[in-house]
This record gives C-alpha cells, sequence and structure tokens, in this order.
C-alpha cells in the first residue's frame, strides 16, 4: 500500500494528499532525508495530489467497480430497526440502545432540493470528521487533549522548489516549539504551504491582536481523536469517522484504507457466517484501535520533540541525531505494519519498543514503573507476565501492549486479531478462524 498524507484534516476540500518520499524534516536541529523507495522497494512511492482530484479519482472507480453513487446528495439523518430484546442496553450520552442497527438514511439533494430515504442492511460510516453515526447517534468519540492543534494554509503559484528530487515535499519544527511546518508541491504548478501550531499558541497570536491580511489563508480545528469502538451491530466505521490524527507522518489515507478493508473483510465474514456479526464487530473494532495506536505511538513522542525543542526527547535515547531515531518509526509511517510489507517481527517491535520509550520519558505512564527485568520481558514478549493491565495501565499504553502481543504484525492479511485473521482472497472475502495447538 502506498503511503499517503494529509496535510489537513480529511474532509477539507482541496487539502493536498502528500507523502514523504524523499522528504526533508527538521527536528531536534538535524535534517533527515528519508527514502521510502529505497527503504521499502520498488511499489512503495507515492504522489503529491490535490484532494479534490484525488477524492474524485476514488469516487469515481467506486461508480466502475459496480457501486451506486450519489453525487452532491447529503444524509441528513439515520433511521433505526425497534429494539430487538427488552434489555435496556443504552448507554449514557448515547441517542440509541446499542441492539437496535440503522436501516434506512433520509437524505436530501442541495441542487434540486429533493429528498427521500434509502434502506440498507448494513452501514459503513465514512462521513468524515463529521461521523454521522460515530458521532451524533453512537457519541463514542474520545479527543486527545495533548494533540489539540490549529491547521493554517493556502496555496501560491511561483514558489520555487525544494530539494533535489521532483516535487520534493519538506516539513519542519517550528523553532518556537509550536508546531510544524509544511512546503508540498502539486501537479498544476501551485505549492500548498501551511503550519500547524498547538491551540494554546494560536489563542496567545489571537490575543496580542494580529491582523489577518489575506482572506485565501484558511483555517480548521487539527484536533487528534479517536473512539471507544468502531462498530455497532451491522454497522462499521472507517475513515476520519472512526479516527484522526496530526498528519506529521502520512497516517489519514493510511488509517482509512486499513479500515475501510476491515469493514469489507467483517461484513463480508458475517454475511458468510465465518463468524458471529458481533464476532466481525469487535475484530473490525481491534484492527482500526491497533492501527491508530501505533501512529499514537510515532506521533506522540514526535510532537514531544517538536513541542520541547530543547528537550533531548528523541536524540536523547542513544540516537546521534533524528534521522537515526526516525528509522525506528518508518515501518509504522509507510504502514507496511498493516498492509503487507515485509518486516521482520524485530524491525516491528523495534518500532513499537522505541516510542514506548519516548513516551515513558515524557510521561509518568504505567510502563515507568516497570524495574529493568520486567522492562526486558516487556521488549520481548509484549508485556511482563506478572503485569497487571487493569491496575496499572491506562487505555493507550494497554492497547499498545496488546498490539505487541500478536506474533505476527508483518501485513494485513496475517494479523490475527481476536483469534481470526482476514482473508482477502477475492471472492472469499471473510475472517478465518485460527486453530491455536
Amino acid at each position: 500500500m502506498a503511503q499517503h498524507s494529509n496535510s489537513i484534516p480529511s474532509n477539507r476540500a482541496l487539502s493536498p494528499v502528500h507523502v514523504l518520499r524523499d522528504a526533508s524534516t527538521y527536528l531536534a536541529n538535524a535534517l533527515a532525508d528519508t527514502d521510502f523507495v529505497g527503504a521499502g522497494g520498488a511499489g512503495n512511492h507515492a504522489w503529491n495530489v490535490l484532494r479534490s482530484e484525488a477524492d474524485e479519482i476514488l469516487f469515481r472507480h467506486a461508480e466502475q467497480s459496480g457501486a451506486t453513487v450519489f453525487d452532491g446528495v447529503k444524509v441528513q439523518a439515520l433511521d433505526f430497526a425497534p429494539t430487538i430484546s427488552n434489555t435496556d442496553t443504552k448507554q449514557e450520552g448515547q441517542d440509541q440502545d446499542l441492539s437496535r442497527r440503522p436501516v434506512s438514511a433520509t437524505w436530501n439533494r442541495k441542487k434540486d432540493g429533493s429528498t427521500g430515504t434509502i434502506q440498507f442492511e448494513y452501514l459503513v460510516d465514512a462521513s468524515g470528521c463529521t461521523g454521522l453515526m460515530s458521532n451524533r447517534y453512537m457519541k463514542t468519540r474520545i479527543h486527545n487533549k495533548q494533540l489539540h492543534s490549529m491547521a493554517l494554509w493556502g496555496y501560491w503559484r511561483g514558489a520555487g522548489t525544494y530539494g533535489p528530487g521532483e516535487g520534493d515535499p519538506f516539513s519542519e519544527a517550528v523553532r518556537d516549539g509550536s508546531g510544524w511546518a509544511w512546503f508540498i508541491p502539486l501537479h498544476d504548478g501551485t505549492v500548498s504551504v501551511g503550519i500547524t501550531l498547538k491551540q494554546d499558541r494560536v489563542a496567545e497570536k489571537k490575543r496580542a491582536g494580529a491582523e489577518l491580511v489575506s482572506s485565501e489563508i484558511k483555517a480548521a480545528a487539527d484536533w487528534s481523536y479517536s473512539a471507544s469502538t468502531y462498530a455497532h451491530p451491522f454497522t462499521r466505521v472507517a475513515g476520519d469517522a472512526a479516527c484522526f490524527i496530526d498528519p506529521l507522518f502520512s497516517s489519514g489515507v493510511h488509517l482509512a484504507m486499513t479500515s475501510g478493508l476491515s469493514a469489507a473483510v467483517t461484513i463480508c465474514a458475517s454475511l458468510r457466517g465465518d463468524c458471529t456479526e458481533e464476532e466481525a464487530g469487535e475484530w473490525h473494532s481491534s484492527k482500526v484501535g491497533e492501527a491508530y495506536t501505533r501512529f499514537l505511538l510515532v506521533v506522540r513522542s514526535a510532537m514531544e520533540q517538536i513541542h520541547g525543542r530543547e528537550k533531548a526527547v528523541l536524540n536523547g535515547l542513544d540516537e546521534t541525531n533524528f534521522k537515526v531515531a526516525f528509522d525506528h518509526f518508518r515501518p509504522i509511517i509507510q504502514g507496511t505494519v498493516d498492509a503487507g510489507g515485509k518486516l521482520t517481527q524485530a524491525e516491528v517491535d523495534r518500532s513499537v519498543e522505541f516510542c514506548t520509550r519516548v513516551i515513558r520519558k515524557v510521561e509518568s505512564g504505567c510502563l515507568a514503573n516497570l524495574d529493568s527485568s520486567q522492562a526486558a520481558e516487556f521488549t520481548a514478549r509484549g508485556a511482563a507476565a506478572t503485569y497487571s493491565e487493569s491496575s496499572q495501565c491506562d487505555e493507550v499504553m494497554m492497547k499498545m501492549v496488546r498490539m505487541n502481543r500478536i506474533l505476527d504484525l508483518n501485513s494485513f492479511t496475517v494479523d490475527i486479531v481476536n483469534g481470526m485473521a482476514p482473508n482477502i482472497e477475492r471472492g472469499t472475502l471473510g475472517l478465518v478462524k485460527q486453530v491455536t495447538a
């Protein structure tokens, strides 16, 4: 899977999608030039594209592949089937009983004002950061308070080029520790130039009385979030509707593709009888949660360095510069952990363990309390045998612990989750239960 990135939240019109191929990144005052093709081999390249054009290509490809598409139509609300039991499973803050499945949607077409209702058997919520099902009805979204940012960007002509590679993008940490900036050449001769700043730093500048001099500059909240679950009876949540994280390390499209494939696999598994609908939904939630957590570990550790600036967060961990530290991130950033990469388990373990050390260094998290022998066992096996999940770890760390226990994370196809592995062969999409010795 070619690795992409969203420079701003993925539902923003005309935002660029890019990849750091031969990209230059300034962190900890060290220039890191990373050749992803050289690291991952042929086919590991990607493109800088206009987001609107990329979305149109995907949309029309779905149509050509047999999907019925509705252009210019907005879903206004969902309708749910009656409760299937007398058991009250509605949780505090939720609009719908958890046992009720969505069965239809009401829509309207802005162009002519027409409205209607469409019925369905399964629902995939891919509504972007709006999160129609996940945010309005399930109310399961959880914002990451450590990653509240504001993105500001614009498009320029005649900006020149950066670096020797054609279309070489550039990103750099702001030297005052407030965020990071990007310079992304696009095929139409324009360049996307923008900056992502910590929310509190933006507020400070507004209070200082700064005046906006150009209406062409765009701004949007860039808040990272996940959810307590990514499934509901006969429903899967995918893409930015499910989770979003600061796009510094090209996570957006990869997470969307991973969660979209997971949704398809688990719906087919339920229809084929590979497992129950409940088991299929749980598999999807686990798969999406693990993919998100990998990027969360990387982004959190990198952001600690960006915002700390003078702290030896990354380079102080026995690394001579950020370029070397970046090598630890690469398997996750490239998406090869989730999507068919040829990684050794040692490479995956190294990425996860390195990010864990970074977070442990800057937080008083659960892993900080492990003694040296426990820490060594954690690195080798994923968790110490005497380690109590329920009493000593916070939610994010335990997601990582459970993730690292999986024996083989080389690709989506062999990733065993809840005792089942995906079968992505055409015509037999689904889940296969694994027999343990």
